[in-house]
C-alpha cells in the first residue's frame, strides 16, 4: 500500500472539524446573563466601595441609615451631614478642597478661628468672591444651606469639621442655639456673604 493511501485511510478515521454558525439561542442566552451581572452589580455591588454592604446599594445610603449615638455628641451627626451631597462635593473627603477653586477646610485659618460665627453665616447664607485661606487664594461660589439644614445640623457638621483632628482642625464645638440666634439676625437677608464683609464682622457675634 502506497503512503498516499495510508494518509487517506487516516484521514478518514480521524473526526472532521466542522465550522458552524453560533445557534442564536446561545447569543441570546449570554447577553441576558451579561444584562442580570450588571442588574445584580448596581443593586448590590456599591460600585466597588468597601464600606457599602448589603442591603445598602450606595455609601449615601449607609451613612443616611447609620444609627445615630445618643448624647450631646454633634460629630457624627455631622460626618453624616457632610457626606451627603453637601460639603463633601466642592470640599473633598479629606477636606482639602479643590485649587484655585474651592478652599480648604483641613487646617484652614477660618475654620479654626477661636468662634464660630463667620463660619455659621457662610453655611446659612453661602459664600461668593475671592477669599484667601491659608495664604492661598480661591474664588468660587458656596451656595447658601439655610433651607436645606436644621440648626443642628448646620452646628453638627460646623463641629465635625472644627473637632477634625485627622484635617489638623483643633477648635470648639458649635451649639444649635449659637445657630438658631445667627438665623435669626440673617431672618431678612438673602443674598450670600462676601469674604470682605465677613471680615468686618466679629467671629463672637
Amino acid at each position: 500500500m502506497s503512503a498516499d493511501s495510508n494518509t487517506q485511510v487516516m484521514d478518514r478515521s480521524l473526526p472532521q472539524e466542522e465550522n458552524g454558525p453560533v445557534p442564536v439561542w446561545l447569543i441570546i442566552l449570554g447577553f441576558i446573563l451579561v444584562y442580570v451581572g450588571l442588574v445584580y452589580f448596581d443593586e448590590y455591588g456599591g460600585w466597588f466601595h468597601e464600606q457599602v454592604y448589603a442591603p445598602y446599594r450606595s455609601y449615601e445610603q449607609v451613612l443616611t441609615w447609620q444609627p445615630m449615638p445618643a448624647g450631646d455628641d454633634l460629630t457624627p451627626l455631622g460626618k453624616l451631614v457632610y457626606n451627603k451631597p453637601t460639603c463633601v462635593t466642592c470640599h473633598q473627603a479629606d477636606g482639602n478642597g479643590t485649587p484655585g477653586q474651592f478652599p480648604p477646610l483641613a487646617s484652614s485659618d477660618w475654620v479654626n478661628e477661636a468662634e464660630p460665627g463667620r463660619l455659621i453665616r457662610i453655611v446659612l447664607n453661602g459664600l461668593t468672591g475671592p477669599i484667601t485661606v491659608n495664604g492661598k487664594s480661591f474664588n468660587s461660589t458656596m451656595v447658601p444651606w439655610k433651607d436645606q439644614l436644621s440648626d443642628k445640623d448646620v452646628a453638627a457638621v460646623i463641629t465635625y469639621v472644627r473637632q477634625n483632628k485627622a484635617w489638623g482642625n483643633k477648635a470648639g464645638a458649635v451649639k444649635p442655639e449659637q445657630v438658631a440666634k445667627i438665623r435669626a439676625a440673617l431672618k431678612d437677608r438673602a443674598q450670600a456673604f462676601t469674604p470682605d464683609e465677613l471680615l468686618k464682622i466679629s467671629p463672637a457675634e
